[in-house]
């Protein structure tokens, strides 16, 4: 189930140079979880843009930004400056819920 469906209070935290995902979610049974993913098992930095199944983007990202409901779509939406191999800055941004679903409570890579 796409985690933002069933999500409340949806942020990001970074600690020990990695970003989290936090969010109460919601379980099969109706009940909420509160759930903690750490983005950097799934999302790398490849040569300045978002690179899927990668890692440790954090590690070469600054300005990093998370709007749970961004747009009329209210899409989660985690934005970041990533540094490129010639040490230049670029805006990005990734679709949360193309990368990280809600299981029964928890979060899981789509991958």
């Amino acid at each position: 189930m796409s985690f933002h469906l069933s999500a409340e209070e949806a942020r990001i935290e970074s600690r020990d140079g990695r970003t989290y995902l936090h969010a109460r979610l919601r379980r099969e049974d109706g009940e909420w979880n509160d759930a903690e993913f750490d983005l950097d098992t799934v999302l790398g930095n490849d040569d300045g843009h978002f690179q899927w199944g990668g890692q440790n983007f954090t590690a070469s990202a600054r300005n990093i930004t998370f709007d749970p409901k961004e747009g009329a779509a209210e899409q989660p939406i985690l934005r970041a400056e990533l540094q490129d191999c010639n040490q230049e800055w670029h805006a990005r941004d990734v679709n949360l819920t193309e990368i990280v679903e809600n299981i029964n409570g928890h979060f899981e890579p789509k991958f």
